[in-house]
């Protein structure tokens, strides 16, 4: 008879548990942590992944919106749960990337204490403008903003967020001095800028676009590689000398470190088949999100890089939040 070691006997039955647990996956209900307040985008988006994973194991999904310090509350529950697949999240490009250099004090790490699984959409951002302000490009506002130094303002969504840094990051590469007014969120802002308080800000089209039919908001720039569907008129960024300005908020899910590969590519194949669901996809687009599947180490990856790209602003722009 032979006789295995014990270590190798340990190791065996490790592996075995965990592969028979990834095999069972998902045998019970799954909790999806949301880093912001039902409605908006973020919300929108794990509540369609939500009804995706019901529809396809069977499961019921239930949807914990964790509203507060700019999704911190929320990924810190998550990155302090159970990694056995049935506590994820959905999070955005400001709560991964961005608050790890805007936030001194975090009790988590979002880049170390989680892993990346999936890409559940993207939005773009779009420079909008009062249309009573006299501009009808990029270039002419950026004229009129040089001819009436310290007299135009842009609404910030909040301090930090990835609108308010474009702001921040298109003022410093066309030389501009803007006057900052901050908000409490998108819609605010946008409301400042139809109201002619302020004069433009950063947007994503969605729940905005009837405000650009109607003549209300004038669309300055795209911050996208090429011109979208929606809205073929409006020149990108690059296009009116501004290349590489390329600015997109993404909703993805993650689940805490050390949750085993094999139910994280689980979860990820679980993403990726969003795309071949009708239903799904229209509700998605109907909000103007484009959805982006790709691998969970593609994305990791993608997570990486972005990474790099906000500490440059944070660092460049010399962003800094009370706390």
């Amino acid at each position: 008879m032979k006789i295995f070691p014990l270590v190798s006997i340990a190791a065996f039955a490790i592996f075995g548990t965990v592969s028979a647990g990834a095999q069972s996956y998902p045998s019970k209900p799954i909790k999806i942590i949301v880093s912001t307040s039902p409605g908006g985008v973020t919300d929108l988006s794990a509540r369609i992944l939500g009804q995706h994973i019901t529809n396809k194991t069977g499961q019921t999904v239930v949807i914990d919106n964790r509203a507060g310090a700019s999704g911190n509350i929320a990924l810190d529950g998550l990155a302090k749960s159970e990694p056995d697949g049935y506590t994820i999240g959905v999070a955005n490009t400001g709560n991964i990337v961005i608050n790890p250099y805007l936030f001194k004090n975090m009790t988590f790490d979002p880049l170390k204490d989680l892993a990346p699984v999936g890409i559940l959409g993207t939005v773009p951002l779009f420079l909008v403008m009062n249309s009573n302000v006299p501009a009808k490009s990029l270039q002419e506002f950026i004229a009129y903003t040089k001819a009436n130094p310290d007299k135009i303002s842009y609404a910030s969504a909040g301090a930090g967020t990835t609108p308010d840094l474009a702001a921040h990051e298109f003022a410093r590469r066309s030389g501009l001095k803007l006057v900052m007014v901050p908000f409490r969120g998108t819609g605010p802002a946008v409301q400042a800028v139809l109201g002619g308080d302020v004069h433009v800000t950063f947007v994503s089209m969605g729940p905005h676009i009837e405000f650009v039919k109607q003549g209300k908001l004038r669309v300055l720039a795209a911050a996208t590689p090429r011109r979208v569907s929606y809205l073929p008129d409006v020149p990108t960024f690059a296009e009116q000398g501004f290349p590489g300005f390329e600015t997109s908020t993404w909703f993805a899910l993650f689940a805490p470190r050390a949750t085993p590969k094999e139910i994280v590519d689980q979860l990820n194949g679980l993403v990726r088949g969003m795309t071949e669901d009708a239903d799904l996809k229209k509700r998605l687009e109907a909000n103007f999100v484009d959805l982006a599947p790709m691998t969970a180490p593609d994305f990791a990856a993608l997570v990486k890089s972005d990474a790099a790209k906000w500490e440059r602003i944070v660092r460049e722009n010399n962003i800094k939040l009370e706390q």
